[in-house]
């Protein structure tokens, strides 16, 4: 069974969003939505492996959320440390998509290095998928460097970069270089503080 997590935000658009970004980041993860407290309430709500809560439900039910501080992160909408709820980690969720999937790959980092507290990861993601050279223009391509960049830091032809990229996208199933980003950093194949 996998380990659940849930979202509790009032704002539809803004959870499901969220969803999709924790299913992406954390794939051995099942990640439910609800809109208020008395939904999570009904649906076995210490179940769940960690709460990402919208601030405003963090405050009008502070003491729940006090009680189960190690699983709460609260989603907030600016980066102001002093207007966070101090006692909890948060999120910052007004960021634009690229920040938010580094800030979640920090926080599953700094909650879970090295996978501690976390399920193994399914056998069909811990195999080897990409070959070496693959592995190698995953790692630029997540850097931030341009297919003209990648192949002259290799010394590849353009087009072999090409190749590799539609490749390793096609043996990943992803169709955006952040879900290839969250990729290569929990699987260590790039280091977070070089993206």
């Amino acid at each position: 069974m996998r380990p659940k997590v849930a979202i509790i935000d009032p704002n539809t658009l803004a959870a499901v969003g969220l969803k999709q970004l924790l299913q992406t980041v954390m794939p051995i993860m099942t990640v439910d939505t609800f809109g208020s407290l008395s939904e999570l309430e009904a649906n076995h709500c210490d179940d769940y492996f960690h709460y990402f809560v919208a601030m405003n439900t963090v405050l009008e039910n502070h003491q729940f959320f006090s009680e189960r501080r190690h699983k709460t992160i609260v989603l907030t909408l600016n980066l102001d440390t002093t207007s966070q709820l101090s006692e909890f980690h948060s999120l910052c969720i007004n960021l634009p998509e690229k920040q938010l999937v580094r800030s979640l790959l920090m926080l599953q980092q700094h909650a879970h290095s090295g996978g501690k507290n976390l399920p193994p990861m399914p056998q069909v993601l811990q195999q080897k998928i990409l070959s070496d050279r693959e592995i190698e223009v995953m790692s630029l391509i997540v850097q931030g460097l341009i297919n003209k960049e990648i192949a002259d830091r290799l010394n590849i032809g353009l087009s072999t970069v090409v190749t590799h990229r539609k490749n390793i996208m096609e043996k990943l199933g992803f169709k955006s270089v952040s879900a290839l980003t969250i990729y290569a950093v929990m699987h260590g194949y790039v280091d977070i503080n070089k993206i």
